[in-house]
């Protein structure tokens, strides 16, 4: 009984999330690439720097978010299965490009 209680103090049942920034300067997503862990919750912060608005669009994360210009917005994810998640800027999409890969 002591090993288990001694099991939960040092590998706490609740993970916490990953917190990742992204950036939007120039129209353009900073980093064009985030990799993750599988299976962990994400707490992803948009940074957008611009003097425009830009949507965050990913179809498959299921996310579409505005983020007003010289704002932050957070979006939470996952967790997510190995794999590349692909997002765009909707208001800049020949520019505004990224992926989020889970391994």
């Amino acid at each position: 009984m002591k090993y288990l209680l001694l099991t939960v103090l040092l590998f706490p049942l609740t993970a916490k999330a990953a917190d990742l920034l992204l950036t939007i300067k120039d129209h353009q997503f900073q980093p064009t690439e985030l990799v993750v862990p599988s299976g962990t919750k994400i707490k992803l912060r948009i940074d957008n720097q611009d003097s425009t608005p830009e949507e965050f669009d990913s179809y498959l994360l299921n996310r579409e978010k505005v983020i007003a210009a010289h704002s932050m917005a957070i979006i939470y994810l996952g967790p997510l299965t190995p794999g590349r998640y692909p997002f765009t800027g909707e208001f800049h999409q020949a520019t505004a490009q990224g992926v989020i890969v889970a391994q």
